[in-house]
């Protein structure tokens, strides 16, 4: 009983705390995800990450067994659905990762590479509450996509200049990104177009002075 008590008290002194940061805030900036989290909105979400994983997976262990043939398709499943918001490299340096309350985080800092596998894996497939952090996966345990996304995340720091390269080539791209590129092979393998005035707004942008 006396635990229940201490627990309730943690948890209302939580929620004070939490709103009087919150109308701090509010007198001061306003609600907006340019300003940098607090330091009890930090620990709000870490805590909020921290339980929401169940006991079971704090201790899992990755059952893919790491080979070159996993390496690979990690890279190219992340530099598909991930690299968007946390760059290929992990940083999380991108428009989208940058826009985020809390940011997207580098995940080849301390912060994220000491957290378990299983942690990794139910993050990934499960999202973060709070965060900008949504589920992936099929919501299972067993998830071997998400299991070997977990290998990745692990390496980040290995990837060398060749491998960011091939991964950049599988980022998802915008239709003008796409009509651009077919234009450049076009223009390098002697297909010369005739200017068209509508050109993609990509280039329209760029040649406003």
């Amino acid at each position: 009983m006396r635990v229940r008590s201490i627990v309730i008290l943690l948890v209302v002194g939580a929620a004070a705390l939490a709103g009087a940061t919150l109308a701090i805030v509010l007198s001061l900036n306003g609600l907006s995800t340019r300003s940098e989290p607090s330091a009890a909105e930090r620990l709000m979400t870490g805590v909020v990450r921290r339980w929401s994983v169940p006991r079971r997976m704090r201790t899992a262990s990755n059952p893919v067994v790491f080979s070159p043939e996993v390496w690979a398709e990690a890279r190219g499943h992340f530099a598909d659905h991930c690299a968007s918001c946390h760059a290929n490299n992990g940083s999380g340096d991108t428009a989208l990762g940058r826009g985020m309350f809390p940011r997207a985080p580098d995940m080849r800092l301390d912060a994220t590479q000491r957290l378990t596998d299983g942690e990794l894996y139910w993050i990934i497939e499960h999202g973060v509450r709070l965060t900008g952090m949504p589920a992936w996966g099929n919501g299972s345990d067993t998830d071997a996509d998400t299991w070997k996304l977990v290998h990745l995340i692990r390496r980040l720091k290995q990837l060398t200049p060749e491998e960011m390269q091939e991964m950049e080539a599988l980022n998802p791209r915008s239709p003008a990104e796409l009509e651009e590129e077919r234009q450049d092979r076009n223009f390098l393998e002697g297909k010369d177009e005739p200017a068209d005035s509508t050109t993609s707004s990509h280039h329209q942008h760029k040649e406003q002075p």
